[in-house]
């Protein structure tokens, strides 16, 4: 498996097909990967993607993991720290910007009216 990101120069990215539900997380979460892979079990590598989340769609649980992330909402809104039925929680609206460092509790996640958010994940060099 290669780390390494290829050379793309600008392409068109199709906003509304070729997302992919994402692996472990609720319903209306989708996935469109645009570069990289992540391996988390080894702790190796590097991804960028679109996250799409659908209106009404939200999470339960708190994330963390071992990687680096930063998170620009490009659409839409995201209400973060939501309770396990979907209420509460504090709205942003797009533009808006997160880091997040490896082993940062965040969440969970809602959006009622849907939103994209293009992240990048990346392990620290050892």
């Amino acid at each position: 498996m290669s780390t390494k990101k290829p050379h793309f120069e600008f392409t068109p990215v199709d906003l509304q097909e070729g997302f992919e539900p994402v692996p472990g997380y609720p319903p209306g979460f989708y996935e469109k990967i645009l570069a990289g892979t992540l391996d988390e079990k080894r702790g190796a590598g590097n991804r960028t993607r679109l996250l799409r989340i659908d209106p009404g769609a939200f999470s339960t649980e708190p994330f963390v993991h071992e990687y680096w992330e930063e998170v620009f909402m490009v659409s839409g809104d995201l209400i973060v720290g939501n309770d396990k039925e979907g209420h509460g929680g504090e709205k942003f609206t797009g533009p808006t910007y997160a880091c997040r460092p490896p082993g940062v509790r965040h969440g969970p996640f809602k959006s009622d009216g849907g939103c994209i958010l293009l992240e990048q994940h990346y392990y620290a060099p050892k």
